[in-house]
């Protein structure tokens, strides 16, 4: 299953990742001020996942990607595919796993699995 990571990135805004069950990103959201802002998207996206469309692309490198939008909003960025097979196995994970997924929040930069 698929899990919602939330981050903060070194220049300070917050984003989050959909990480595969595998644990490859699939995709990136855009970035928050406020992490609350991203968790209140993440629900969002959970309930409305049956409304998102995933707009196709071709990178001037040959890889394949998309953009996930919702009601005319690009919410996230999916990583570079070496193929449009993986693309769509990507989109397939999202829809069959995102409602259920849980988010976990590595945003206050805390080491959670301690110094040895």
């Amino acid at each position: 299953m698929g899990t919602f990571v939330i981050t903060q990135r070194a220049s300070g805004p917050y984003k989050y990742e959909f990480v595969s069950r595998k644990g490859k990103t699939i995709f990136t959201s855009n970035d928050f001020e406020l992490r609350f802002e991203c968790e209140e998207q993440i629900v969002l996206l959970k309930n409305a996942i049956e409304r998102c469309v995933f707009m196709r692309f071709k990178s001037s490198g040959g890889k394949f990607f998309f953009r996930l939008i919702l009601d005319k909003h690009e919410l996230a960025v999916s990583r570079r595919y070496t193929t449009q097979l993986l693309l769509q196995k990507g989109i397939d994970e999202i829809i069959k796993y995102a409602d259920k997924a849980e988010f976990l929040d590595f945003s206050s930069g805390d080491d959670i699995f301690g110094t040895p």
